[in-house]
């Protein structure tokens, strides 16, 4: 089939993929930031798409960020694709620190102390993963299910995450409007200043040829008049 792989992708493929992408993350840093700039939208538009992908970055709705980038990238009028391309900001290197920070903070505004280590973020994660679906599971066998993992990862990890990650996300994607925006505009006054720039050439290189030869190609031959 045309464009398909040579050599499918296993699982870990794809997981080491998710991991450290092909060229690493600075190369796939670049890549966003161009596609950014590509985007046919007035500037102000895809900074608002900016700020949409990155608020949603901060929240612990993990599996549904590219959903809620859009949904609020639409509330806002902004540019959807650069909602998405900057939902780039919460990757495997970022995600420890954010969650490390949403769930102090979010600890600290709901008055329950301190927050948690990132292993222990990521343990009650994967606990409460494991428990939901066993759950899930059960409503179809006779095995009883288990709510522990998931009371406990909702008061200590999900809703501090939720509430000390809004705050974050906003303060992130404002940064993120207010320097995005003028180098958006910077950057695309410059790609139509190279394409006027181009059609000047192809212009003066069309009038160079034409004065060069005033006949338009005709060499007098005998098919002249």
């Amino acid at each position: 089939m045309m464009f398909k792989r040579r050599n499918p992708r296993n699982l870990l493929d794809w997981l080491k993929v998710l991991v450290w992408p092909k060229g690493g993350w600075s190369r796939a840093a670049r890549y966003v930031n161009h596609r950014v700039g590509r985007l046919p939208d007035a500037p102000h538009r895809i900074a608002r798409g900016i700020f949409a992908g990155v608020v949603i970055s901060f929240t612990p709705l993990f599996g549904f960020h590219l959903l809620g980038a859009a949904l609020i990238a639409l509330a806002l009028r902004g540019n959807v694709i650069a909602a998405l391309l900057a939902t780039f900001v919460g990757n495997p290197i970022t995600f420890p620190f954010i969650a490390v920070f949403a769930v102090e903070l979010g600890h600290r505004l709901l008055g329950a102390g301190h927050g948690l280590p990132a292993w222990q973020i990521v343990s009650d994660f994967a606990l409460a993963g494991g428990e939901f679906w066993a759950n899930v599971r059960a409503v179809f066998s006779a095995d009883v299910t288990h709510w522990q993992s998931l009371e406990r990862f909702f008061h200590q990890v999900f809703l501090p995450y939720l509430v000390g990650g809004l705050p974050l996300g906003i303060a992130a994607g404002l940064v993120s409007y207010y320097i995005g925006l003028p180098l958006i505009i910077g950057y695309q006054k410059l790609r139509r200043k190279r394409r006027e720039d181009r059609i000047a050439r192809l212009r003066a290189a069309r009038d160079a040829v034409a004065a060069a030869n005033p006949n338009g190609g005709d060499d007098g031959g005998p098919g002249s008049p």
